[in-house]
């Protein structure tokens, strides 16, 4: 299906260094931010306390906020959770000498002076060895699947292919890891989801266009390299706008109407899916170009078949 075709080739190859000079500034930049300021994790990989506040009638987080903050919890988080009238509120581990109920109970006693119906409805917690194993699993988790992607991509067309999408795929992640350090939004398990998800997404662009590029080898002959490549990421723009379009319309709405739970789940695929499409074309294909990939790379030459057929005089 397509809406729309372009007769003529668009020559993305021409302007490849420069949007690759692009790429690395912002890739510096993000590794910068997350060396500098690192990322603000959730206390799912430091350790905490979770807790569910209910109200009488629709809750005022700025208020929950304010009071939080009151207390010196500076670095907690307070968001409805599932209906207007109940909070969910993070708050870091426990100060020395103090248990886990009697910082729940402060809380409590501090939101009850400004509404007097609000009830701790559940609360749990998770240690700080907890935190970090989940922290570890999820680092081995996303590692596991860069490699995966790597050997599907060199089994299924060649080393060249499975390099440049392996760096455009960590482009990607560096880059979802820089704007979370830089804005300092919480990074939670959800978020490491969402990188995940993306790095699947991405690929899943770059597996396309190599796949016409591998086509256009065996339908043009006399063409160059670079007009392979250029034809094969023209030929695939409709493709791209209906399938990067609907899913960008699908995660905004879990942004807008999923509530907090799902912003940063869905901020990360937003960018994700945005610098997965840059990096398909201007980075993945530029690589794999500057590689030297050529027609004999995916399509195995016909040898000549020989005048004795194979008989021995």
């Amino acid at each position: 299906m397509e809406l729309f075709r372009i007769k003529k080739d668009i020559p993305f190859m021409r302007h490849a260094l420069i949007f690759n000079v692009i790429s690395a500034l912002t890739f510096v930049a993000a590794v910068f931010f997350l060396l500098h300021r690192g990322l603000n994790l959730s206390i799912e990989f430091t350790g905490g306390t979770e807790m569910v506040v209910s109200y009488d009638q629709a809750a005022k987080v700025d208020v929950v906020k304010q009071t939080l903050e009151q207390l010196g919890f500076h670095d907690t988080s307070a968001s409805t959770f599932g209906r207007a009238q109940d909070v969910l509120i993070r708050l870091p581990a426990p100060k020395a000498g103090e248990s886990t109920g009697e910082q729940t109970d402060a809380v409590i006693a501090a939101l009850q002076k400004h509404d007097a119906s609000a009830t701790k409805k559940r609360f749990s917690v998770v240690g700080p060895q907890v935190g970090e194993e989940l922290w570890t699993n999820g680092m081995y988790a996303l590692l596991m699947v860069i490699v995966g992607v790597a050997i599907y991509l060199a089994i299924r067309f060649e080393w060249k292919y499975a390099v440049s999408a392996i760096i455009a795929n960590l482009h990607d992640v560096v880059i979802i890891l820089g704007f979370f350090a830089f804005f300092q939004w919480e990074f939670s398990l959800s978020v490491l989801a969402g990188v995940l998800a993306v790095l699947g997404y991405s690929v899943n662009e770059s597996v396309v266009i190599f796949d016409r590029i591998r086509e256009n080898f065996r339908k043009q002959r006399k063409t160059s390299v670079t007009e392979v490549i250029d034809s094969a990421i023209t030929s695939t723009i409709s493709r791209t706008i209906i399938t990067h379009g609907s899913t960008q319309m699908m995660v905004l709405s879990m942004y807008f109407f999923g509530g907090a739970t799902l912003h940063g789940f869905s901020m990360a695929l937003t960018i994700g899916i945005c610098f997965g499409i840059y990096s398909s074309v201007f980075v993945a294909a530029a690589i794999a170009m500057w590689l030297g990939v050529k027609r004999e790379d995916l399509i195995k030459p016909i040898k000549p078949k020989d005048e004795t057929d194979g008989a021995v005089v």
